[in-house]
C-alpha cells in the first residue's frame, strides 16, 4: 500500500472495483431511501391558505396565486435578504446561482420557482442585476408571509437567545433565514401550503454541493466554525481570497 500526498491509500485496479462496489451497495440503498422519502413528503396532509398575501415584484402587486402564473405547483425560496441590507446572504446566493437553468425544466413539469425576500422590491432589483439572474424575485415587504413562515426575525423574538427555525427553538446568527416552501393550486383555485424545509434541508438543491461530494476532498469545511465561511458572492472570488476558519455567520451589512 502506498499514501498520496493527502494520505490515501492507493491500491491496484482489481482492489478499487471490489472497494467501488461495496460502495455502490450502499449508495443504492441511499437511492432508494431517498425515493422513499420523497414518496412521503408527497403523502403529507396539506394547510389550506386563508391569509391573503400580497407581494410587489416587476409587474406591480401580486397575490401567491398570480405568482403560480398559470401553473399548479409553486415553489418558493426564502432568500435572505433584509431590508436596508446592502446584499444578499452570500449562502443563499450560492444557492441562487442554481435556479436560472432549472426554469425552463420546472415550467415542462407544472412548477413555477420564484424567491421572496423581505426587502422592499426596489432594494431586490439592483443586487439581482448585479448577479446577473433571471429568475423572478418578489418582495413580502409589509406582510406576515416571512413570519409566518419563520424566515425573518418577528419584533417578539428581538434580542431573544433562540428563534422557532426549522421547527424547533435554536440559536440562529441573523435578522434573516433560508428556507423553501411549496404550494398548490386546485382548479377551483384554492391555495394549498404542502411542505417547507429549511437549514440542510436545502443542502439537496445545491448542485455544487453534489459535485464537491464527488471529489477527494468534498466539502473541505471541517475545521471551520461556520461550513459556509468559504462561499463568497460569484463576483468576490479571486486568487487571493482569504479565508478565516475562525469566522462565524456574519449578517451582510444595513445601508
Amino acid at each position: 500500500m502506498t499514501k498520496t500526498a493527502i494520505e490515501h491509500e492507493v491500491v491496484n485496479a482489481e482492489k478499487w472495483q471490489s472497494a467501488r462496489v461495496e460502495l455502490l451497495k450502499k449508495e443504492k440503498e441511499l437511492t432508494r431511501l431517498r425515493d422513499e422519502i420523497s414518496k412521503r413528503r408527497r403523502e403529507l396532509p396539506w394547510e389550506k391558505i386563508e391569509k391573503k398575501y400580497v407581494f410587489d415584484g416587476p409587474e406591480g402587486k401580486q397575490t401567491l396565486t398570480d405568482l403560480f402564473e398559470g401553473k399548479s405547483q409553486l415553489i418558493v425560496y426564502h432568500f435572505m435578504l433584509g431590508p436596508g441590507w446592502k446584499e444578499g446572504c452570500p449562502s443563499c446566493s450560492y444557492l441562487g446561482d442554481h435556479f436560472d437553468g432549472t426554469l425552463p425544466h420546472l415550467a415542462a413539469r407544472d412548477v413555477r420557482l420564484v424567491a421572496i425576500s423581505r426587502a422592499p422590491f426596489g432594494e431586490i432589483e439592483p443586487f439581482k442585476k448585479r448577479m446577473g439572474w433571471k429568475f423572478p424575485w418578489y418582495s413580502s415587504h409589509g406582510t406576515d408571509f416571512n413570519f409566518d413562515y419563520h424566515v425573518s426575525q418577528s419584533k417578539e423574538e428581538a434580542g431573544k437567545a433562540e428563534v422557532y427555525y426549522n421547527y424547533a427553538m435554536q440559536k440562529f446568527p441573523a435578522e434573516e433565514r433560508p428556507g423553501a416552501s411549496v404550494f398548490y393550486r386546485d382548479a377551483a383555485g384554492n391555495v394549498f401550503h404542502t411542505y417547507s424545509t429549511y437549514g440542510r434541508g436545502l443542502d439537496t438543491f445545491l448542485g455544487t454541493y453534489q459535485w464537491l461530494d464527488i471529489v477527494p476532498k468534498g466539502r473541505d469545511e471541517e475545521g471551520l466554525k461556520f461550513s459556509m465561511a468559504w462561499v463568497r458572492h460569484h463576483d468576490k472570488y479571486d486568487e487571493g481570497y482569504n479565508l478565516d476558519v475562525k469566522a462565524d455567520y456574519v449578517q451582510p451589512a444595513k445601508t
